[in-house]
């Protein structure tokens, strides 16, 4: 046996080329993920439409005033509403109070997911004499909905939040804006 052929081996001087080792690996895999998510990012940021941003935002933006003149309306009739749902029945019940128009008793009820327009739900109510309703609503999913509640011809409207199921619940007022 050749003596001088043999090399002392250690247990820190391993001679296996690099990638036969995890560590390496184990670093790259860091930034390997990251541009993983990052290329996934990009592909949902293409490929879905952002549901917030609206086409006409300039004529959305000019007709603010004629929004704000309608809460003032609604302001000056001093109307509010208040809705609550009954989830075992499938029913919104409500009270509109105020002085309503004589003649008024078709509103539009809007309401609109906090995120997901294609769940919006709009439905016409129709008063009662003591301006009471009841509407057939669908299960609600968990969510902010914003509630709108309008006369069919546009002169005043009333908004407010509903956090369903949280609150059973929910108060509308007109928006107080100054005057102009």
């Amino acid at each position: 046996m050749n003596t001088a052929t043999l090399k002392p081996t250690s247990a820190g001087n391993d001679q296996a080329p690099w990638y036969r080792h995890r560590w390496p690996w184990f670093i790259m895999l860091g930034p390997f993920l990251v541009v993983v998510a990052g290329l996934f990012t990009a592909w949902l940021a293409y490929t879905r439409q952002d549901a917030l941003v609206v086409d006409d935002y300039y004529k959305q933006g000019k007709a603010i005033n004629q929004d704000l003149r309608r809460d003032r309306a609604a302001a000056t009739l001093g109307l509010h509403a208040e809705l609550r749902y009954d989830p075992a029945a499938g029913r919104l019940n409500g009270v509109l109070a105020g002085s309503v128009p004589r003649g008024d008793n078709k509103m539009v009820m809007r309401l609109v997911h906090s995120t997901q327009p294609q769940k919006d739900i709009v439905t016409d109510v129709v008063l009662g004499q003591d301006g009471r309703f009841s509407i057939a609503l669908p299960m609600l999913e968990k969510a902010r909905w914003q509630i709108i509640v309008e006369d069919d011809e546009g002169g005043w409207r009333l908004t407010g939040e509903w956090l369903w199921p949280q609150q059973l619940s929910a108060k509308l007022a007109p928006v107080l804006a100054p005057a102009e």
